[in-house]
């Protein structure tokens, strides 16, 4: 009976470090082209493990996004609102941007911007709620800028939700041009050309 062994347990995995690795995947070959096969791979479990801890991979890249929202380009905006003025704020926008999407770190781009664009009908869901994350930054820009108008920081002609929208479309635009092999110089000379048009 001394030789007897104990019966195996599975093995144990770190959540938040197979997320990371599955926020990776996801962010190199978008949802669709992301398979559970490729998942597993990543994070280096089996398939059980995966829905058990994260449900199905509609809802594991939910929470994958919501990660990436906290380390990835969403955090940088975050920081950039409390810049103390309108040009300030969207210079750090622009400038961090272009460092974040050329990062060497992870797969050049946004995660939300090429997710949103590759998405089919099949997985409108999944579109609709990157388009939705992407909406929800451009108004938290044009409520600062609204309150920079109101604080006479932007001039009394100016048009917040107009300013906003130019400015997510560079940064989409950045996106575009990070994930078709533009680098950080490229980048920041798109952004620094912005710059000089900024009202005021």
């Amino acid at each position: 009976m001394g030789n007897v062994r104990p019966l195996g347990r599975p093995r144990e995995f770190d959540a938040n470090e197979a997320l990371d690795k599955a926020l990776m995947a996801f962010w190199q070959r978008g949802f669709e082209g992301t398979s559970i096969s490729d998942l597993t791979e990543a994070m280096g479990i089996n398939r059980p493990s995966l829905y058990a801890a994260f449900g199905n991979k509609e809802t594991l890249f939910r929470v994958a996004l919501d990660r990436y929202a906290e380390i990835g380009p969403g955090a940088l905006q975050r920081a950039a609102l409390d810049e103390p003025t309108a040009k300030r704020v969207v210079e750090t926008l622009l400038r961090s941007a272009a460092v974040a999407l050329t990062d060497p770190c992870h797969p050049a781009g946004c995660l939300a911007v090429q997710g949103a664009m590759s998405c089919s009908e099949a997985s409108e869901s999944i579109k609709n709620e990157l388009c939705a994350r992407q909406s929800a930054g451009q108004a938290a820009l044009r409520e600062r800028l609204e309150r920079a108008k109101a604080e006479g920081d932007l001039g009394a002609d100016s048009d917040p939700a107009a300013l906003a929208r130019y400015v997510a479309t560079l940064i989409q635009g950045m996106s575009v041009q990070a994930s078709g092999g533009a680098t950080q110089k490229d980048l920041l000379a798109v952004a620094e050309m912005a710059l000089k048009s900024w009202p005021g």
